[in-house]
């Protein structure tokens, strides 16, 4: 071996690990150091993973975890604040990446099957709207939630959209307005969660529960997760309206065919995701 090839420097990890659980696609955070911080690199690499899992017919269900203590401590505000020295004092920058941090959002909520959060430990700011974004989260009993924001000058704004999008508006408002944690029971209550676990078992029970509603026709559930969110958003009338139309096309569906057939005949569905 060379001189120089004994002191090559190391790989570095990937900053986003993927792991292929059956039909699940894990997708782990692995910035422990800097408590998985949504850097500009992080965010582009998520976006990434979830625009290529999009059309992988394979996954049919993805979690989020985190490697680490932190979930995710939001974004990284030492890369932020570097770019102060820009000609701008960062204006360029700050809006690409805010705009980059809500496009990947609006990825998780758009893909056309479920995404399950597994928190571990802190979700905080856009930490916390990466969660809210998620469709379901389970959490460990040693998590919390917060967006704190507030306490260093910079209200939350961008993951208030989702937070306020997941819990009372009072309950959001406080959540935004004291910065203060919110304990995984407490962010169950108020809806932010579905389930709260013992503390190290929650990657395993977001898998199961992704498990779960893999189970279920990936054509259904498409539909399904669009027609949620495009109906919280109308009218009452409008929302009914536009609920018909997808019930009537998915009564139209050869898995719902199949699906009714097995039930009046009691027997399992087989599925063709069509």
């Amino acid at each position: 071996m060379s001189a120089q090839a004994a002191h090559a420097p190391s790989p570095q990890p990937s900053i986003l690990l993927r792991e292929t659980v059956g039909p699940i696609a894990v997708l782990t955070l692995n910035r422990p150091a800097a408590r998985n911080s949504l850097s500009a690199a992080m965010i582009a690499t998520l976006h990434a993973e979830l625009n290529e899992i999009r059309d992988d017919k394979a996954v049919r269900a993805v979690v989020i975890a985190a490697n680490g203590r932190a979930f995710s401590a939001g974004h990284d505000m030492k890369e932020l604040t570097a770019r102060r020295t820009d000609p701008d004092r960062g204006r360029a920058f700050f809006a690409e990446m805010m705009n980059a941090c809500c496009a990947m959002m609006q990825a998780v909520v758009h893909l056309p099957k479920p995404v399950v959060a597994a928190v571990q430990g802190i979700a905080t700011a856009a930490g916390c709207q990466l969660v809210a974004s998620c469709d379901l989260a389970i959490a460990s009993e040693a998590a919390s939630f917060a967006t704190p924001g507030v306490d260093i000058g910079l209200f939350c704004s961008t993951p208030m959209v989702a937070l306020s999008r997941n819990v009372p508006r009072k309950q959001a408002m406080e959540m935004l307005l004291t910065g203060e944690p919110v304990p995984a029971t407490r962010a169950r209550d108020i809806g932010l969660i579905n389930r709260v676990v013992a503390a190290g078992t929650e990657r395993d029970a977001a898998i199961a529960l992704a498990e779960q509603v893999a189970l279920k026709s990936a054509y259904t559930v498409k539909l399904g997760k669009e027609a949620f969110y495009r109906q919280a958003e109308m009218s009452l009338a409008d929302a009914y309206r536009y609920a018909a139309e997808v019930m009537t096309e998915n009564m139209m569906a050869r898995d719902a065919e199949e699906g009714i057939g097995a039930f009046i005949e009691k027997r399992t569905p087989t599925w063709r995701d069509e």
